[in-house]
């Protein structure tokens, strides 16, 4: 994939300018940055959030409520699922997010959290087991807005979309008050002006000088979302305090894949202790890998071309394994490791190799196949459809290689002989 967006399905500013309703929806593996991450991204640009400090363990929690000086604290499980406050913990303890002005109340909150898994609506069956919370403090919000910048293919560069009705589902407001929604395409080479800054504070109904904060905020947001390769940057609420602060309260983020070689101070940041352990492996060999619930395991070259085989299994009455590219410049050791990740997953029961070699040589992808059937004695049902530069070699090395391979002229052919190998 050129650029692979780092999102689970992408979020809501990206919903307004795009939909894509394929008949296998296929998720892309996300940097996983939590709160405190992006938090501490923020503050590094002057951009204003919450005070907050991480603990690992109750006494040091108790130690940053003592020492942060705020009103009243707030305290909140890290864990990169949504839905943590109305969660419960393995415990019988409810609730990731927690209120209290008492420092010495917090040493019991965050004994019942760090260490217990945490189950919410967005989290495994089993939960996960929280190992960090951040205490920061709680702060009021008299009015919330929403402020997202992203990359759009229809402004050729970064747009800001804004509304003045924040703190929910933007796609709703989308829908039921589209005259609330605000856009502006942003010159890359120029950058956000002082003009369009406070054109879209005004539209949020920032006044006086909150309007001016506002404005030097959204400044700020630009060049964070410039320095960090950001595809997206999205603040829900964008909001004002009693006191007259103007505060960015919750942020997500998504960041460029194709920047990782200048952002690996941000890429390093990559907590994958809640991804999917093939997902981390597949990202060592440099090979585009999601896995997914159904047991005929695809191995293809191109997103498009994969996720058309995944589509075609499910309309013959297959469930697809897994999303798997193994790129335009796989090698025959690349063959193997990717042989090697879709045999480790239990569930599959058959595998599909797909190959249309227009860069890929097709004997290059064959002798992969051959080479890793031997070395992991492969044992389940194999069909194998390649097309395109030196096919006819590849087919030979298949044929002299006397394992069970099952050939397939095309690709609704092979979808079908996978599918009744199940049988």
């Amino acid at each position: 994939m050129a650029v692979m967006w780092r999102s689970l399905g992408g979020f809501a500013a990206t919903k307004l300018f795009r939909a894509q309703t394929p008949v296998c929806s296929v998720p892309v593996r996300c940097l996983n940055l939590q709160e405190y991450q992006s938090k501490k991204l923020m503050q590094d640009f002057n951009i204003t959030v919450q005070k907050f400090k991480v603990a690992e363990n109750a006494p040091q929690a108790v130690d940053i409520a003592k020492n942060l000086n705020v009103h009243e604290f707030v305290i909140k499980a890290q864990i990169l699922a949504g839905g943590r406050g109305k969660g419960v913990f393995d415990n019988g303890y409810k609730g990731g997010v927690h209120l209290t002005k008492i420092p010495e109340e917090v040493g019991p909150m965050v004994k019942n959290m760090i260490g217990h898994k945490l189950v919410t609506k967005q989290t495994p069956k089993d939960g996960v087991t929280v190992k960090k919370v951040m205490v920061a403090e709680a702060l009021d919000i008299e009015r919330e807005t929403y402020f997202a910048i992203l990359m759009d293919r229809a402004y050729n560069g970064p747009v800001m979309v804004g509304s003045p009705m924040g703190g929910m589902d933007i796609e709703e407001v989308a829908v039921n008050n589209p005259e609330a929604i605000f856009k502006e395409g942003i010159d890359i080479m120029t950058g956000i002006t002082d003009t369009q800054a406070s054109d879209m504070a005004r539209n949020l109904g920032f006044v006086g000088d909150k309007l001016q904060e506002a404005a030097a905020q959204i400044k700020r947001l630009y060049e964070l979302f410039i320095a960090v390769d950001a595809t997206q940057v999205e603040i829900n609420p964008f909001g004002e305090t009693p006191d007259g602060r103007v505060v960015c309260f919750d942020a997500k983020m998504n960041f460029d894949d194709n920047a990782e070689f200048r952002q690996k101070e941000i890429f390093g940041l990559d907590d994958m202790s809640e991804s999917d352990p093939r997902e981390v492996e597949a990202s060592k060999h440099n090979l585009n890998y999601i896995g997914m619930d159904g047991n005929i395991a695809c191995l293809v070259n191109g997103a498009g071309l994969a996720m058309a085989t995944m589509d075609i299994i499910k309309l013959h009455g297959g469930n697809p394994a897994n999303f798997l590219d193994v790129g335009g410049g796989v090698t025959e050791q690349g063959v193997y490791n990717a042989f090697k990740l879709v045999t480790s997953d239990k569930q599959v029961k058959s595998i599909l190799v797909n190959i249309f070699g227009g860069i890929v040589n097709c004997a290059t992808i064959a002798n992969g196949i051959t080479n890793a059937c031997r070395n992991i004695h492969l044992t389940l049902p194999l069909v194998v459809r390649l097309e395109g530069t030196n096919v006819e070699a590849a087919k030979k090395i298949l044929e002299d290689s006397g394992l069970p391979i099952t050939s397939a002229t095309d690709l609704d052919s092979a979808a079908q002989k996978a599918v009744a190998s199940l049988r």
